[in-house]
């Protein structure tokens, strides 16, 4: 029945987008003039050079938020000339009072203070662009814009810009080589064209090319770029070598060969950009080095899943968009590129009791790594990513204390062992633009192929996954039609498919799924996922959307992708109000309903969740951001790791966060987060503060403070076999977690910077009133449940031991899951862009992890497991120079 409901929603949203009315903007035209015979603009912020008197300035900018369509505050105007080599532009930002203008510096990308930009659809496609951002400081800002909307700040291109304050406001002029941009060889061209001002003392944006209360989208909204006669597209050709000198130190383990206080490297690598045609560019990179990134934040999942961390490598970064093939539902996708140089799943036979210690490498070594992207002018866009990783070997070594070594019996051999095999890794992405760029069509395949050696017949010997993706839009962009289709297949000995399917991601085990086939004699598993979707995506006072995703049991992606869970169907419908008109007492608000429903392959209804979501921009720019939801129903799979489907209780839950004005010099957010289940079986508390000072233009901190309780009476500890049953043990747990992430940004100009970046994380479970599962699907958790009593259970130190049928011997035992796990990352970047594109890392990194007291208090915990222990510091010196031929 709730299938056949949401049939009928999907009906009623296709017909009310086909006859739905909308209006639409007219595009500007801005014409430009190429510099000839003339001397080209010096690049001083000045704009008195001759040339610049070739074109006219263009103006009337139009308000876009917070009140759209009207008369900005202060106006904006602009300039564009070229040459044969450059693209020129040059703003003048009138401010009556030159004094207000906010000159706030910050990290590149930052967006700090005053600001105005320039997009380039060099393309002319409505779906990409190249944005160009300086703040009145001096601060660069540079991003690749995808799929009309999605802003990429990865994208670090050369060019280079300069700004000035005069009685009249402030001033830009910016340099853009043609070779940092691709486009056609038409003799005439036509481009897509926007710029944005921020005047920072309303919090306001006004832009060139005029823009509806809620767009469609960003790019597809452009006005016209005209003028543009006889370019000839640049070839692109960079080649960036680096050099890194690193010092590590950490206290020395007594007889461990490979802990003796301190280890050096030196190594060096290469980047390079080609431009293979005049849209289509090759970058490499040869033996990359990633130190001067941060450390990923503390976590712990107490569900079994693994963490999505976001990737942060450079190379990886850039462009990530080109490659994106979502499935919908999460952060699973067939591309995930922190595959790519992961830690080494192998293990070793080393045994410390005959003295052996072994030393396995933090990360596979990538060999090298090649993206071949871009978009051709009959709308094709291509990325195409290639990436080697080498074998990676453990060492094994004696215990050096001659003590030792004369008390083994048996003393083993120093050796090597293998625990990553040499992989091959390839990602091919294309998509066609059509209808007049109103439509697409794409494509993605993956291959990870595996040269098995030695014990690592656990992995599987290659894996392949493909998907066709499709997206329409009418109506001016309204509305839209987009889906996607994808497969995957992996291959690898009995061994490592019979893993694949006894894993949490798939459960082919669990003893209830007759529709299910565990078959340990399979070389092979294939399986489908696929997503559809319908809505209003812009244009108007409402957006919606409704849908359906799904991922087979028998869908795999983990060997290149990530996919937390198969064996999913979700059907979703939303619906957003947005109020776009300011007041006197609101800038901006906006109202949201989700309702999202969860049913697996073997029909089973697991879960129906309701949020309301809403959030307002106050005249003074404080805002709130508040949300509800109820559960009436949520069965999980996976709770009981391959057991019998879990019946949880009705959950209600919601959240509200209040922040004051982000402009000012000190500002604040304060969050909290609630939850409770009906019977108390699961709570969750958390709060959040977020502090936010900048005492000086150059100089801004930032602390966010977060503790979580997430206290339940049913949290799974393991199985045990007793009288030819299965036993799922659980567990009461109190556990509470608090994190502190410390940043600091010093420039002492735009182009010397020092970061520093710093977050303790302490997490503690500790258990109690253990109890086994009865009726995992009863009603009540009292039914679900049966407690052990004192005369079935005893502790005997890290163990505790069940006498379930009382008659006096142990049946089954399990060890004492309390745990405190500590953890401290810092990092410390001294980054000085000498010329532009080449760097100087200089980087001091700290770390601490390790385990605590369960049973003591956050203070003692700091005090012991932190403050007095000796970190791990890494000491690091990378240099890179970037020639552009």
């Amino acid at each position: 029945m709730t299938s056949f409901r949401l049939f009928l929603l999907l009906n009623f949203g296709v017909n009310l987008a086909f006859y739905a009315q909308s209006g639409s903007i007219p595009k500007r035209t801005y014409t430009t003039k190429p510099i000839v015979n003339q001397k080209a603009p010096s690049i001083d912020g000045q704009l008195n050079d001759v040339a610049w008197e070739l074109v006219e300035w263009t103006s009337d900018y139009v308000e876009f938020q917070p009140d759209v369509g009207t008369a900005p505050t202060e106006q904006t105007k602009m300039k564009i000339l070229y040459d044969e080599k450059n693209l020129y532009v040059a703003f003048k930002c009138y401010q009556k009072d030159p004094s207000t203008i906010e000159k706030r510096m910050g990290r590149r990308d930052d967006f700090p203070g005053d600001w105005v930009e320039i997009n380039l659809d060099s393309y002319n496609d409505d779906r990409t662009a190249f944005s160009f951002t300086i703040s009145a400081s001096g601060v660069k800002g540079d991003e690749f814009v995808s799929n009309n909307g999605n802003f990429d700040s990865s994208w670090n291109p050369i060019w280079y810009t300069k700004t000035q304050i005069d009685e009249e406001g402030w001033t830009a002029e910016m340099r853009i080589p043609l070779s940092q941009l691709r486009f056609g060889n038409e003799q005439e061209q036509t481009w897509g064209l926007q710029s944005t001002r921020r005047y920072f003392n309303n919090e306001e944006r006004s832009t060139w090319q005029p823009l509806e209360a809620n767009p469609p989208g960003w790019v597809s909204e452009f006005g016209e770029l005209r003028g543009l006669i006889g370019l000839k597209p640049q070839k692109q050709l960079e080649i960036q070598p680096y050099t890194v000198a690193q010092l590590n130190t950490y206290e020395a383990q007594s007889g461990n060969p490979f802990r003796d206080g301190s280890d050096t490297r030196l190594t060096g690598g290469l980047d390079a950009k080609i431009g293979i045609t005049n849209d289509l560019t090759l970058d490499l990179t040869i033996n990359p080095d990633f130190g001067q990134v941060d450390a990923d934040p503390g976590a712990i999942a107490l569900d079994g899943f693994e963490i999505f961390f976001q990737e942060r490598r450079p190379f990886f970064v850039e462009n990530k968009n080109v490659f994106d093939f979502r499935l919908g539902g999460g952060s699973d996708n067939l591309f995930f590129s922190r595959r790519i140089g992961r830690t080494p799943q192998g293990f070793t036979t080393a045994n410390p009791s005959l003295g052996e210690y072994e030393d396995i490498p933090n990360f596979s070594t990538i060999l090298g790594a090649a993206k071949f992207s871009g978009k051709t002018k009959d709308g094709w866009a291509i990325g195409i990513l290639e990436s080697v990783t080498a074998k990676e070997f453990a060492e094994i070594k004696l215990d050096e204390r001659e003590e030792i070594i004369d008390n083994l019996a048996t003393v083993g051999d120093e050796r090597e062992e293998l625990v990553e095999p040499f992989t091959n890794y390839l990602v091919t992405r294309v998509q066609k633009d059509f209808n007049d760029r109103n439509s697409y069509i794409g494509g993605i395949f993956t291959a990870v192929n595996r040269k098995l050696e030695g014990n690592l017949d656990f992995l599987h010997k290659s894996a392949y996954s493909g998907g066709i993706d499709f997206r329409h839009n009418w109506k001016n962009r309204t509305y839209y039609v987009e889906g996607n289709l994808s497969l995957s297949t992996v291959k690898g000995t009995e061994e490592a498919i019979a893993n694949t399917q006894s894993n949490i991601t798939h459960l082919f085990q669990r003893v209830d799924a007759d529709y299910l086939d565990f078959d340990p004699n399979r070389t092979s598993l294939t399986g489908t996922g696929g997503a559809l979707e319908v809505g209003k995506g812009g244009n108007g006072n409402w957006n919606y959307n409704i849908g359906v995703n799904w991922k087979s049991p028998e869908l795999e992606l983990n060997d290149i992708g990530f996919l937390r869970q198969a064996d999913d169907i979700r059907q979703f419908v939303n619906i957003r109000r947005f109020f776009n008109k300011p007041t006197d007492w609101y800038r901006r608000a906006q109202l949201s309903y989700e309702l999202v429903n969860r049913f697996d392959f073997g029909g089973h209804f697991n879960r129906t969740q309701h949020e309301f979501k809403g959030n307002v921009n106050f005249a003074n720019n404080w805002f709130f951001d508040t949300g509800f939801g109820h559960i009436p129903r949520t069965y999980s799979n996976a709770f009981l790791r391959g057991g019998p489907r879990w019946q949880d209780n009705q959950e209600n839950f919601g959240f509200w966060f209040v922040g004051t004005d982000q402009r000012k010099k000190f500002s604040t957010v304060l969050g909290y987060v609630h939850l409770d289940t009906q019977e108390d079986v699961f709570q969750l508390r958390r709060y959040e503060m977020r502090f936010r000072y900048q005492p000086l233009n150059a100089l801004s901190l930032s602390l966010d403070l977060r503790y979580e309780q997430t206290p339940t009476i049913t949290q799974y500890v393991g199985q045990a076999s007793f009288e030819d049953t299965s036993r799922y043990i659980l567990g009461t747990i109190d556990n509470e977690s608090l994190s502190a992430t410390l940043r600091l940004n010093y420039n002492i100009n735009p182009d010397l910077t020092i970061q520093y970046y710093g977050q303790p994380f302490i997490f503690k479970a500790d258990f109690s009133d253990f109890k086994f599962v009865n009726q995992a699907d009863a009603d009540s958790v009292n039914d679900r449940i049966t407690v052990y009593d004192e005369n079935q259970i005893s502790q005997d130190g890290n163990t505790f031991n069940v006498d379930e049928d009382r008659n006096g011997s142990t049946d089954y035992s399990f060890g004492n899951p309390d745990f405190a796990f500590v953890q401290f990352r810092s990092n410390l970047v001294l980054r000085w862009e000498y010329i532009p594109g080449s760097e100087i890392f200089l980087v001091w990194s700290q770390g601490i992890t390790g385990l605590g007291n369960v049973n003591n208090d956050f203070g003692s915990i700091i005090d012991n497991q932190l403050l007095k222990q000796r970190p791990e510091n890494t000491f690091l010196l990378k240099a890179t120079y970037r020639f552009a031929l």
